[in-house]
């Protein structure tokens, strides 16, 4: 069964740092972008960060780039979100993601994958 476990959050003040893990099982992780997500009260889930495959091109929100940065370890099915100058307006839910795929005789089915999440608070 395909499974995304996250980790590594918790309550820092601004300017603080944390990193994120999402271990990943159950699935050929090594052939899959992986995305990171949050939601905030009352807003929508957004995209963080995704990272290709084989880690060659990654991808960041206007809103963090620069202060975050994603990574991932294929031989381990990890994947890390690093952030380091964290604001109040970081605080949210940050979920892993990736989406598989299965071929099939009628075509290719998709399938998403979330993990639980894990609460980062921002404040002083």
């Amino acid at each position: 069964q395909a499974r995304l476990v996250e980790s590594g959050g918790g309550s820092v003040q601004p300017g603080g740092s944390l990193t994120l893990s999402c271990a990943a099982s159950g699935f050929t992780f090594s052939i899959y972008t992986m995305n990171w997500y949050r939601q905030a009260p009352g807003k929508e889930r957004e995209l963080v960060a995704n990272i290709t495959h084989t880690g060659g091109s990654t991808n960041y929100a206007d809103s963090v780039m620069g202060r975050i940065t994603i990574s991932r370890d294929n031989a381990k099915k990890m994947v890390y979100l690093r952030m380091s100058s964290l604001k109040p307006e970081d605080t949210a839910v940050y979920y892993c993601h990736t989406r598989t795929a299965r071929a099939t005789i009628e075509g290719d089915l998709y399938y998403d994958i979330w993990g639980q999440g894990t609460q980062v608070t921002v404040s002083s």
